[in-house]
């Protein structure tokens, strides 16, 4: 499957893969990569460089919104193949590593098999290598607070829940949300569109995860980038809203 590149912003372009997303930032000639999608979407992942201009020498950072396997696939290679720094929450950096996992099991797909979508889901995540796991050897918590000096000047906002390190990412100039899976618009074992979180059992901590929507919702924005589903054109708080009276 060919990666769909959307822009939607100068500079900001929100690109789907197999069923996860990854954002890419570029300011001339040098890019941020938010996330790298499943461990086959890498050849869509460089693809997706290619058709904004870019290659992975160009990528200046890996910024990973959480290390699950989605959005973890390629970091490692990006880092072992040209040096780029892969960055994350603090409370993340171990999970990278895989010193632990924090992700729906076996046993977790198993019970959940009743839901309309996961069986098909979970046959395409075998077929992806998304049971497969490629921790990053190094990776470094954020090198400073606030806005990173990177392009894009995305800045990471600590949203636990999903996982104890997960967090989204604020452009504030472009009133843009990267919001990995602490928010989506749609995935593959959902019936509904639009704002929405998870099926509860992929959250590490859903107690958090419904916390966390409140710091999403304080972010001044109109644009949302999730980890799942389409490009959400509205008030990023409505849709915090939206995803929290839709939990309960």
């Amino acid at each position: 499957m060919r990666a769909e590149v959307r822009q939607v912003a100068d500079g900001t372009y929100l690109v789907h893969g197999h069923n996860t997303n990854w954002v890419i930032l570029k300011d001339g000639d040098a890019v941020t990569l938010v996330d790298t999608g499943y461990p086959g979407d890498r050849a869509g992942l460089l693809e997706s460089l290619a058709q904004v201009g870019s290659s992975p020498d160009a990528v200046t950072a890996v910024l990973v919104t959480h290390a699950h396997n989605d959005h973890l696939g390629s970091a490692e290679y990006l880092r072992a193949a040209h040096g780029t720094p892969v960055y994350l929450h603090p409370a993340e950096v171990p999970h990278a590593r895989r010193d632990f996992l924090q992700q729906a099991t076996i046993a977790d797909v198993v019970r959940n098999a009743w839901r309309p979508g996961v069986l098909p889901w979970a046959v395409h995540v075998i077929r992806v290598g998304g049971t497969e796991q490629h921790p990053v050897t190094a990776p470094e918590p954020f090198p400073t607070e606030g806005a990173l000096d990177l392009p894009g000047r995305p800045v990471p906002v600590h949203t636990p829940g999903h996982t104890d390190g997960h967090c989204v990412y604020h452009l504030p100039d472009a009133g843009i949300v990267i919001s990995g899976d602490a928010l989506v618009s749609g995935h593959a074992t959902s019936r509904v569109k639009g704002p929405q979180l998870l099926p509860d059992f992929f959250h590490h901590d859903r107690a958090r995860t419904l916390a966390s929507l409140d710091v999403v919702a304080a972010l001044d924005g109109d644009t949302l980038l999730p980890g799942h589903g389409p490009l959400h054109h509205g008030s990023v708080r409505a849709a915090a809203e939206q995803a929290r009276d839709r939990a309960s």
